[in-house]
C-alpha cells in the first residue's frame, strides 16, 4: 500500500506496473497476487482508505464546529482541504488518479461522493428549504465545484494557496446554501 501510495500519485495509476509496485515494496509478484487480484483492485483499497481517513477529518471538524451554517461550512471545508492536501499524494489519488483509472474506479468514486454528500446534506438538512431546486443536486453540485478546485491545486504550475481554496470552496458554499439560515 506504501508503494502504491507513492507510484500512483506520481508517476500515476497509468504508469505504474505490478513489477514496478513489487520491486518498491521490496515483494514478490506472488506475494503482491496473494492480496490483491491486480493493480487495479489495490488502486480501490487505496482510494477506500484516502476518502475513509477524509470522511473522518472532516466528521470531527463538524462535530468540533459552532451550530451556524457558515461556520459549520468553513469548518468541514477547511477540515477536507485541510486533509486532503496536507500529503499531495492522497489529493492526486482522490482528485485525479481516480479519474484517470478510467470505469475501474466508477463506483468507489460514487460511493465516496455519496458520502460527502450524506455529511453535507446532514449540516444543512437542519435549517429551512426555501430554495425551489432539490437540495440533493445542489449538494452535488457544490461538492463537484470543491473536487475541481483541488484538481487545480493538484495540477497547475502555480497551485493557489490553501487559504485561496478553502476561501473559493467557502464561498461557493455559501452561496450555494445562503437561503438556508
Amino acid at each position: 500500500m506504501a508503494a502504491a501510495y507513492t507510484l500512483y500519485a506520481k508517476p500515476g495509476f497509468a504508469a505504474t506496473t505490478i513489477e514496478r509496485l513489487c520491486t518498491e515494496a521490496r515483494i514478490s509478484n506472488r506475494a503482491f497476487y496473494e492480496c490483491f487480484g491486480g493493480r487495479e483492485e489495490l488502486l480501490q483499497a487505496l482510494h477506500e482508505r484516502c476518502v475513509d481517513e477524509t470522511l473522518d477529518a472532516v466528521s470531527k471538524a463538524l462535530q468540533e464546529a459552532p451550530r451556524e451554517l457558515d461556520e459549520r461550512i468553513r469548518a468541514g471545508i477547511a477540515g477536507y482541504i485541510g486533509f486532503a492536501t496536507a500529503d499531495w499524494r492522497r489529493a492526486r489519488i482522490m482528485h485525479v488518479e481516480v479519474r484517470r483509472s478510467g470505469d475501474v474506479l466508477t463506483a468507489s468514486r460514487q460511493r465516496a461522493v455519496e458520502s460527502f454528500a450524506r455529511l453535507v446534506e446532514e449540516v444543512v438538512d437542519v435549517f429551512p428549504d426555501p430554495a425551489p431546486v432539490n437540495r440533493h443536486l445542489l449538494v452535488l453540485g457544490a461538492i463537484g465545484a470543491l473536487q475541481e478546485l483541488l484538481i487545480e491545486w493538484v495540477l497547475a504550475e502555480e497551485p493557489p494557496s490553501i487559504d485561496e481554496l478553502i476561501g473559493a470552496a467557502v464561498h461557493i458554499f455559501q452561496r450555494s446554501f445562503s437561503n438556508l439560515s
